[in-house]
């Protein structure tokens, strides 16, 4: 018998009990004789010791091990010296007396301490991934992604969702993201994806007449890497039939809400039932898509009063159909030039062709640009701002979504600089009524704003015709503290619906016929209308544990170049083993 007990299970009740513990060796400690050793599980750690003068044989083992061996101990609970108790552990007021002890593997000096929680190598981690979960942090988040999926599962069940598994290997439909490609040994030539997401299966499981779908789905993308995208990753997938937007987003909520308080019951949700705003208005407001309303500072707009401006950054960006936003930013008069510079750097990241200000002291207006204002512009500017001394308004003047986007940014800088984003408090809000297309600068078209399937607002409908770019989707994205958590829509269930969608994204009859045929032709077969949500697992998982990042969470992530770097993949193959697959590899040279 390896155990009889974890070594988080002891306390008083077990004294005078003769157990059998196995595990690591976190640490060992001569005291004079007695040796003492902290033994550790996944569940917690228990004190062992060995005395000479009680088991020699025992205590020469013990003498023996080093951190990271593991270890097979036999011996009675009993409690620990007056004095000496551990109150921050689950075992802390007992410990074990050693009669027996096992060696049942050696440790190499691992490549980093276990113990430390602030290892600043992340290539290192990721090679010894194995050595970097037995960290206690690790664990914990771990616990909370099985505490998080396993609380979707049991509520979705319990609302007569139906856990279904879609396919690995899909056809490949170009849209969005780049798709992995896995080429067919049975037939040469041909290749299957890796989905993006299970989007069109669980539209066909709807189809079916399975009512209400859900899945932990594996999807695959084939992009660049940032702190919250990973090549795989892990998704709460959900579809359901007979329903309008309100009836999705409130199962959703209803979801959310039970959930954070089962796994994160330390976070405060500041708001319920949570704010729906649109998406005009979410970028008017906040200048983002998903805002982070755990603080205020609303954007405001300036294009009235500076239209006709003497400044001519803001006359030309509103005579182009553009707009001047204005970032009304309490205490910002403290920030020296320094500051500005950085934050008029951040808003160039976002397109932003420069950051003006206007700061207010000792009730005076201070900044570069008074000299093209008139009295009118600057008395209308004050009384928009509501400026105060000690403040500064910082404004930005491009196409809607540039001047919007870049300043919002500047938002969450200043945002962060006063510490206004409390970490332990949850802000949710849904963002409804997104667009349903937008121009590409870089191909030169309409394009699907989130994917072809979202249906249309029905008022919207004869927007079709003439103005697309004006027609909204019903379209919603689940956001928290600035972060898109999860997003969806109502589908189009109607062929010729479809088919107009996919007409106006100019695809051509052939062209859908090729790539969505089996989903034209499902539809002629009593598609009911149906919609659904995808939630970002990873992202959410990340949020509760307070990370910064989500390869925290995952078990065994790429790193930021989509390596694999303790199994060393992506990996050249066997040239045999490419000659059955039917294809060839060519080594482009680098420009």
């Amino acid at each position: 018998m390896y155990r009889t007990h974890t070594c988080n299970a002891l306390n008083e009740k077990h004294v005078g009990m003769e157990v059998t513990l196995s595990g690591w060796v976190k640490s060992r400690r001569d005291h004079g004789g007695l040796i003492f050793v902290d033994l550790r599980d996944r569940y917690g750690m228990t004190q062992i010791v060995a005395d000479p003068t009680h088991a020699r044989q025992a205590h020469a083992l013990l003498d023996q091990v080093r951190p990271e061996y593991v270890i097979r101990v036999t011996g009675k609970v009993r409690p620990r010296p007056k004095g000496s108790e551990n109150t921050k552990l689950k075992t802390g007021i007992v410990e074990i007396i050693c009669d027996n002890v096992d060696i049942l593997n050696e440790s190499k000096t691992p490549p980093f301490e276990i113990d430390r929680d602030d290892i600043e190598n992340e290539e290192l981690r990721l090679k010894y991934r194995y050595l970097d979960l037995r960290r206690d942090r690790m664990k914990r988040n771990l616990e909370v992604r099985h505490r998080t999926i396993k609380f979707i599962r049991d509520f979705l069940d319990r609302e007569g969702f139906l856990e279904i598994e879609t396919p690995i290997l899909i056809k490949g439909t170009p849209e969005g993201s780049r798709e992995y490609l896995v080429p067919s040994r049975l037939h040469p030539g041909k290749f299957y994806v890796l989905p993006q997401s299970p989007q069109q299966l669980k539209q066909l499981s709807m189809i079916a007449g399975l009512d209400k779908y859900f899945q932990i789905a594996r999807c695959f993308r084939d992009e660049d890497q940032r702190g919250d995208r990973q090549p795989e990753f892990t998704q709460l997938d959900l579809e359901m039939s007979f329903v309008d937007e309100k009836d999705v987003m409130d199962i959703n909520e209803a979801l959310m809400i039970a959930l954070c308080e089962a796994v994160a019951p330390n976070k405060k949700i500041i708001k319920k039932p949570f704010p729906r705003i649109t998406w005009s208005e979410a970028m008017n407001r906040y200048g983002s898509d998903k805002p982070d309303m755990r603080f205020g500072m609303e954007l405001l707009d300036g294009t009235e009063i500076f239209k006709s401006s003497g400044f001519k950054v803001f006359a030309d960006a509103t005579a182009k159909g553009g707009v001047v936003k204005m970032l009304h930013v309490p205490g910002g008069a403290k920030f020296p030039r320094s500051k500005i510079d950085e934050l008029t750097e951040l808003a160039k990241v976002y397109g932003a062709k420069g950051l003006a200000y206007i700061t207010q002291e000792n009730n005076e207006l201070k900044s570069p640009i008074l000299k093209f204002l008139n009295e009118k512009e600057i008395a209308a500017f004050k009384k928009a701002s509501a400026i105060k001394n000690g403040d500064t308004v910082f404004f930005t003047a491009d196409e809607f979504i540039t001047a919007c986007t870049s300043l919002g940014h500047v938002r969450l800088a200043c945002g962060d600089e006063f510490k206004l984003r409390d970490p332990n408090a949850f802000a949710f809000l849904w963002v409804v009524d997104f667009p349903m297309f937008e121009w590409s600068k870089e191909e030169n078209c309409i394009t699907a704003a989130h994917h072809p399937f979202c249906s249309i607002k029905v008022e919207d409908i004869p927007l079709l015709e003439k103005e697309p770019l004006k027609a909204r989707a019903k379209a919603y994205d689940f956001v928290l503290n600035g972060v898109e958590v999860g997003g969806g829509s109502i589908r189009i269930h109607k062929q010729n619906v479809q088919a107009k969608i996919f007409d106006i994204l100019g695809i051509s009859k052939e062209d859908a016929k090729r790539r969505f045929g089996h989903m034209l032709e499902a539809f002629t077969y009593g598609a009911p209308p149906h919609g659904g949500i995808a939630w970002g697992l990873d992202r959410l998982v990340m949020i509760f544990c307070d990370e910064p990042n989500i390869r925290e969470v995952i078990a065994f992530p790429k790193d930021q170049k989509a390596r694999d770097l303790m199994l060393d993949a992506p990996s050249e193959m066997p040239e045999k083993q490419i000659t059955e697959m039917h294809i060839k590899t060519i080594l482009l040279k680098k420009s």
